[in-house]
């Protein structure tokens, strides 16, 4: 690859991963404290997969190149993760990480999909192979969006309550890539342009089905900034409880 598709891969990279990293350290969160036995299990293993992605995709950027895995993901502040907003934010109630979860893996189903066609073949490779556990969170996040949004008014209530907080972070998912255009004209990846309509199709009828609305199109003010180290005072936090022990003894194997 020449220079330029070479930092528009990295930059691709980076914040596939950083999305994976944080909400895998999220979702860990429901471990011990999930609402019911089956919700603890599956909210853990979802974690422990979107942990090995993100590890598999900062190898990738190691063979570019870039610092070895564990030095990128426990060595860096806050400002220097290319993660979206949305997966920094502390778990909450069950409803908002369920939301979360939902807006989150649809979208990365569909990246997947979208990039198993890349031209980059390595990511390709990766794509095809995590493509049934990203199934897996998928059918997870819509079965239980359609029980809660049909269940009680209370459960109703709660789950619109986090579709509207999420909503605009979540549309923060698709900021555009400094190097959108070479992406796409290299056959890299097709856009989030192209990436957000595709979630936008797949997620409404879910959620009409669900009873859920989405929020009117003249409230959409997506969440930029995240792509570019911009992020709130939730993720530095959670670098410093994720980064304790490595900064122990950084040079420690187990």
């Amino acid at each position: 690859m020449n220079e330029q598709n070479t930092l528009a891969v990295k930059e691709l990279l980076y914040k596939m991963a950083d999305d994976l990293l944080i909400l895998g350290h999220r979702n860990s969160e429901w471990t011990g404290i999930g609402p019911m036995l089956e919700e603890d299990i599956s909210f853990s293993s979802m974690a422990q997969d979107k942990l090995g992605q993100a590890l598999a995709l900062y190898q990738l950027l190691n063979n570019l190149g870039e610092a070895d895995p564990d030095t990128v993901a426990f060595t860096r502040n806050d400002h220097q993760f290319h993660n979206c907003e949305l997966v920094e934010y502390p778990i909450g109630e069950y409803d908002f990480s369920l939301v979360r979860h939902f807006l989150f893996d649809n979208a990365e189903l569909l990246r997947y999909e979208m990039l198993m066609e890349s031209s980059y073949e390595p990511l390709a490779k990766l794509a095809r192979k995590f493509k049934g556990e990203l199934k897996y969170h998928k059918f997870h996040g819509d079965t239980f969006v359609m029980q809660l949004g049909k269940g009680t008014e209370e459960s109703k209530k709660r789950m619109q309550a986090s579709l509207d907080f999420c909503w605009n972070l979540a549309l923060g998912i698709f900021e555009a890539s400094p190097y959108e255009e070479t992406l796409i004209k290299e056959g890299i990846w097709q856009g989030e342009e192209a990436l957000k309509a595709q979630w936008l199709a797949a997620i409404t009828p879910v959620l009409e089905a669900a009873e859920l609305k989405i929020p009117d199109e003249s409230t959409w003010k997506p969440v930029y900034g995240g792509r570019s180290g911009k992020h709130t005072e939730n993720l530095q936090s959670l670098l410093d409880e994720m980064t304790e022990v490595f900064r122990v003894d950084p040079g420690a194997e187990w």
